[in-house]
């Protein structure tokens, strides 16, 4: 979740977390205090090492400050998180059928000899496919017609093989359609090389550009490549070189340095192919640069400097920039200027700014201007005629689904292709004729097995929370569901970074509705589902209205008799872990079970902390605790600094040693805390893969392990096996 093609996405980052307050008799009885313990029939049971920090006249005591390692090689810390997962595979034994039984079900769902609808871009059609048994994608590519000779540019398997974790970040072909680049991780740290090969041989170059974000752009003259690198310890990216294929990377040029630690840079090119752009945003500012793609050698131009809380994006379309921005629009606006000038003093209006709609996005084409908007909890896509101003919106049957453009790259197409999915419908690929109005269903994902989309219906609810602000519910279950106090309902939320959960497809879901559970997304402030101001309102010095919602929800589904405490339970991940640690200590009677994946529960310790990748970019959406004010609110909500001696909730907590958003030093203090202070016997689990990291496994099917291991907890605590 942390990376996303809307304008204020692209700048978040997904975790962060913070410190802890009081000293600590060590659970249990031991003497031995300088190393963990663990025996047959008790939990694991980490030293306590105080760590003090004196800031703005209080003084914080962390007692297990001592797990954090940024190289993730420190024995006695590899030995304790070994240690937790071995006490969490005691403890879910008697489901290890059961998760045998979800991930077999759940891995039967998938059309494992599978493709993507094609799609044409400049010759020749592009798509990915998958073969039998096998976990990666392989990208093709066809000449001319679907009908002719297939040519592999990247087989995923092939690249994986002798790497416990392989990603594909991205890839990217010359100008002249010969040569491929790709970005690969085997690290699961998002730190990638990348390769370059010709296509029709197959035949690598010996350029390997090592430490990047995975993120660059060729230039049109077929040999120059502009690349992104990150901090060693931050990982911000923070500098553009320029590669010349044939050289030695060592000596590749700086382009550019982003000097400002609170913003990021990447590198793009514009869909007309003119314009290569440098991108610096931080949460609340843009600032671009820009240089012709013919003209790799060139100055590059600052398009318009960076101002405070103006933020915007562009696209490029003829002699014209498309600018979507907030300029004056707290719900943005799409404004454009002629390529010559293109500072904000010559912008002029296109789509004026509108109190209630969300402009989230735009698609320019030749005749057509295809714009992404929310309004009422609803995305939209609205068609606009650009000679005769005729305007229509793209009408679906569904009340609550979620549609957008998919790959457009034919500024002359009179075909918008785009994707649709809803909570019961499977993802489609559908061409839309933005002229006739008609449209084609190009795919529907199948779902292997029973499936049948009737089975099943979804509804919105709307929440008054405790300000008076009306909060969507979507919710989805398999029809015959009766609901009542004895209902297994499962609560998911997220609520950071103005991402927006939509309503989406799930076929892992499918094996919880299938077994009574219901499920429902909270679209709680601190997302952009009501517009921007959704957003702002759960944030800084907001935040608690993000927590204060999710509880809302789950009161009022609890009053509504849609479930009851007995049989509520929560999920999120990341920054939606933060919400799952806040809401535990707020309200810990509400659930009988949570999932807190990969969570960010340490919140003052993280952002007080500039070497720990991510932080300073996020400054604009948590604050800064070194200003005293953003430090006692942020501290009033912190998961790991709010622990306190009494009873939580069944726990399961997810990490990855080697994830770089969220660092898993978070979730297992947090966790080494609880154990601490929990008055009750309810499970506390802690589970670390320690080979990935954030996003976890990267084949397609490694992945429906860790589903079932969640699923099966779940189903566990409601007696189900």
């Amino acid at each position: 979740m942390r990376n996303s093609p809307n304008l204020w996405l692209r700048k978040s980052r997904f975790a962060l977390v913070y410190l802890l307050f009081i000293f600590m008799a060590t659970y249990g009885c031991t003497e031995q205090k300088d190393q963990t313990t663990m025996t047959k029939s008790s939990f694991p049971i980490a030293k306590k090492v105080p760590h003090q920090t004196l800031i703005h006249g209080d003084t914080m005591i962390d007692n297990y400050y001592w797990l954090r390692d940024m190289d993730r090689k420190d024995p006695e810390i590899i030995k304790y998180l070994e240690e937790e997962n071995a006490y969490t595979d005691e403890q879910l034994k008697s489901t290890e059928g059961l998760q045998e039984e979800l991930f077999q079900e759940l891995k039967g769902r998938v059309k494992q000899t599978d493709e993507s609808v094609p799609y044409l871009m400049e010759g020749y059609y592009y798509y990915t496919r998958y073969e039998e048994g096998k976990e990666y994608p392989i990208y093709c590519r066809k000449e001319g017609s679907l009908e002719a000779e297939e040519v592999i540019l990247l087989d995923g398997n092939k690249l994986a093989e002798g790497y416990s974790y392989h990603q594909i970040g991205g890839f990217g072909i010359s100008f002249n359609k010969e040569l491929i680049a790709y970005a690969e991780d085997t690290l699961s740290r998002r730190v990638y090389n990348i390769k370059i090969k010709h296509i029709d041989s197959g035949e690598y170059l010996e350029d390997v550009i090592e430490g990047t974000s995975g993120n660059f752009v060729w230039a049109n003259d077929n040999k120059t490549i502009f690349y992104t690198r990150k901090e060693e310890t931050t990982l911000r990216s923070y500098k553009i070189f320029k590669h010349t294929i044939g050289t030695d990377p060592a000596s590749d040029q700086m382009v550019y340095h982003e000097e400002d630690p609170t913003f990021n840079v990447g590198i793009g090119k514009s869909k007309s192919k003119k314009w290569l752009m440098i991108h610096s945003s931080s949460t609340v500012s843009d600032e671009y640069r820009l240089l012709r793609a013919d003209e790799p050698n060139g100055e590059w131009k600052l398009m318009q400097p960076r101002q405070r809380d103006l933020e915007y994006g562009i696209a490029h379309y003829d002699d014209q920039f498309y600018i979507l921005t907030n300029y004056e629009a707290t719900n943005f606006r799409l404004m454009r200027v002629n390529e010559s000038a293109p500072q904000l003093e010559n912008w002029e209006e296109v789509i004026a700014h509108r109190e209630d709609v969300l402009l989230e996005d735009i698609d320019v084409f030749t005749n057509f201007l295809v714009l992404s908007e929310k309004s009422n909890a609803q995305g939209t896509l609205r068609v606009i005629n650009w000679k005769t101003n005729e305007e229509h919106y793209i009408a679906f049957d569904e009340e609550i689904y979620t549609a957008g453009t998919s790959v457009n790259p034919d500024f002359d197409s009179q075909k918008l292709r785009l994707s649709y999915q809803s909570l019961t419908t499977p993802p489609s690929i559908i061409d839309y004729d933005m002229e006739t109005r008609e449209r084609e269903v190009l795919k529907e994902k199948e779902v292997l097995g029973d499936f049948d989309k009737s089975n099943y219906s979804s509804k919105r609810i709307w929440v008054t929370a405790r300000d008076g602000a009306k909060v969507p519910v979507s919710m989805v279950f398999r029809k015959g569901t009766e609901f009542s106090d004895k209902t297994p309902l499962l609560l998911y939320g997220y609520g950071s970074y103005g991402a927006t959960m939509d309503p989406y497809f799930s076929t892992s879901r499918l094996s919880l509705l299938d077994r009574g559970f219901a499920f429902a997304i909270a679209h709680i402030r601190g997302s952009q589902m009501m517009g921007r101001e959704w957003y702002e309102d759960g944030k800084m010095l907001k935040k608690k209205n993000t927590f204060n919602d999710f509880i809302d929800c789950a009161d009022y589904l609890i009053k509504e008799n849609y479930t009851s405490p007995a049989h509520l339970y929560a999920m999120g991940g990341s920054a939606g872990g933060l919400l799952m640690g806040a809401v535990i200590n707020m309200r810990p009677e509400l659930w009988n079970g949570v999932i807190a994946a990969v969570p960010f529960v340490d919140v003052v310790n993280t952002m007080l902390d500039e070497s720990i990748p991510l932080t300073t970019g996020e400054f604009d959406e948590w604050g800064n605790p070194k200003d005293e004010e953003y430090y006692w609110y942020i501290k009033s909500y912190s998961p790991y600094d709010n622990v306190e001696a009494k009873a939580y909730p069944n726990l399961l907590v997810t990490t990855g040693l080697h994830d770089s958003q969220v660092q898993y030093w978070e979730p297992a203090k947090w966790v080494a805390k609880l154990r601490d202070l929990k008055t009750d016997d309810n499970l506390l689990l802690l589970k670390t893969n320690m080979e990935f990291g954030h996003s976890g496994a990267s084949g397609r099917f490694e992945v429906y392990k860790e589903i079932a291991l969640e699923y099966a907890f779940l189903l566990s605590l409601e007696g189900k096996s």
